[in-house]
């Protein structure tokens, strides 16, 4: 477990950019300490855990340590079979949904760090979902992969437009999702 944190990471441990952690840092909101002979700022994990129950953020991020993963889709052997993949990785928290709806309800409470989202939804498109989830700036660090059976390059191309930070095609691999989620959050994939 982490006991110190980066401004980066402790802006995305509290779903702020991190401007926003830097000016708390150096207003003396948020205490913390300078790398020696460097500009970098470090945050003990005491102290942003205060910081963010004086201020309401929710700490589960935090005391889980996990990332969150949201699968959208509207077959369930498929969202089973990525839930499994991602839960036994043992990094992921994972809920799901079957449509876009749904979806965009989660997203705003759910807060995920990642979204893997079926393009062909029963009620909306993914590329609708994608708009959503772009127009609102307190979900600028979610990542998005979309999947889809379509092949249409120009449709991924909207996809990718309308905020999409990658897009699989159907059928995958279980292990490329995991892989795709694991390069977008910067997280090594574990051996084995």
């Amino acid at each position: 477990m982490k006991t110190v944190f980066t401004t980066g990471e402790a802006a995305k441990i509290c779903k702020v950019s991190q401007q926003t952690i830097i000016r708390c840092f150096d207003s003396g909101q948020l205490k913390g300490f300078r790398v020696p002979g460097s500009r970098f700022r470090r945050i003990p994990r005491d102290v942003l855990y205060k910081f963010m129950k004086d201020n309401g953020i929710p700490t589960d991020a935090l005391e889980s340590g996990k990332r969150k993963a949201l699968v959208v889709d509207d077959d369930q052997d498929l969202v089973d079979l990525m839930t499994d993949v991602l839960e036994s990785d043992g990094r992921f928290e994972v809920r799901a949904v079957n449509n876009g709806f749904d979806a965009g309800m989660m997203v705003k409470e759910y807060r995920p760090d990642v979204i893997v989202l079926d393009v062909m939804l029963p009620d909306i498109n993914g590329k609708e979902v994608c708009q959503r989830v772009r127009s609102d700036s307190t979900l600028d660090d979610v990542k998005i992969i979309c999947i889809s059976g379509m092949v249409e390059a120009d449709k991924i191309d909207e996809l990718k437009a309308s905020g999409a930070n990658d897009f699989l095609q159907k059928p995958f691999e279980m292990e490329t999702v995991l892989q795709r989620v694991c390069k977008l959050l910067d997280l090594s994939l574990n051996a084995g």
